[in-house]
């Protein structure tokens, strides 16, 4: 019995050392291949920039490749579940949770349980800015406010699909505002509009306005963020211009599944916070309209949780009931 027992440990030890058994994943094993960064947005993004800058850093650290793949359409749905459904540790959504704390408001099923998404580290918070065309003669929010209460039904804006067309609604309602809304599936199709005076305001990431901006085309009223972006101290926030029920942070962050062990989450989110202190990686992103933010898991998931219970808010404001 004895000489099976040591035979027997002899063959796991062997196995173990020929990878035929797969031992669990530790800070140093993790990651054993390519890592892939699955982004719910097109080229360009602040969050798409964003990503391909951690992830150069990233591999550097890592000594394996980080692909950023952008996997934009279905209001976020294809990117989501396209890593929920690998259940592989190297597959990871990079994302807005904007993206996705609001489905269960804007769709009656979803395609994926959002108990399955683990929160692995925060990194940014994107500056999403309320704008309007240079031909609108406003130059505050509390103008565009009086402006289109003087003129019920003839201004109109647009946002992206998600959290932030759900917050722009629940203000209007809010205000009592008529405004119509004009929808895009592209959000830089909407900010040309925006440019050209064909739409006259518009909710979005700051990054997507930002040259219509420098052109003189497009002027930011003000930003949902709860704090003023160091980058733009001249830009209040909503909150500061006199309306609070437009407030609402652009968290960025990284999830997983469950599949990701608790060691690789760790180092991923310590290596994350490691690169955020580099003041190039700081100076790059502020560029973009990203104020950077490390958190690790922990408080990515309080996060993230927050910005759901303001969703339900706007969501009882506005008389949707979420999906079950």
């Amino acid at each position: 019995m004895f000489s099976l027992r040591r035979l027997a440990l002899a063959f796991v030890l062997s196995a173990l050392a020929l990878g035929f058994i797969a031992a669990p994943a530790s800070a140093q094993t993790w990651p054993q291949r390519p890592v892939h960064f699955i982004i719910p947005l097109g080229p360009g993004s602040g969050v798409d920039i964003t990503a391909r800058l951690f992830a150069d850093k990233l591999s550097a650290k890592w000594g394996q490749p980080v692909v950023v793949e952008n996997k934009p359409g279905g209001d976020s749905f294809i990117a989501i579940t396209s890593v929920l459904g690998a259940h592989d540790d190297h597959l990871l959504l990079f994302i807005p949770a904007s993206s996705f704390t609001a489905h269960a408001y804007l769709h009656d099923k979803l395609p994926y349980n959002p108990a399955d998404m683990v929160p692995i580290a925060r990194v940014t918070n994107t500056l999403i800015a309320v704008s309007v065309s240079s031909q609108v003669p406003v130059k505050s929010l509390g103008e565009l406010v009086k402006m289109a209460r003087e003129q019920p039904g003839k201004l109109n804006w647009a946002s992206v699909t998600g959290a932030n067309e759900l917050l722009f609604d629940a203000f209007l309602k809010t205000e009592k505002l008529e405004m119509a809304k004009v929808p895009y599936k592209n959000p830089v199709d909407a900010a040309n509009d925006l440019a050209e005076g064909r739409i006259h305001s518009y909710v979005s990431a700051y990054a997507i306005v930002r040259p219509r901006i420098e052109a003189g085309k497009v002027t930011v009223l003000a930003l949902t963020n709860n704090k003023r972006a160091p980058q733009y101290p001249n830009i209040p926030t909503a909150a500061e211009a006199g309306f609070p029920s437009l407030a609402f942070d652009g968290l960025v962050g990284i999830l997983g599944t469950k599949d990701v062990p608790q060691a690789a989450r760790d180092r991923i989110a310590a290596d994350v916070k490691a690169i955020a202190a580099d003041p190039e990686i700081v100076k790059k992103l502020e560029a973009t309209g990203q104020v950077v933010s490390p958190g690790d898991g922990k408080e990515f998931a309080k996060e993230i949780d927050e910005q759901k219970a303001v969703v339900m808010k706007i969501g009882q404001t506005l008389g949707i009931k979420p999906a079950q």
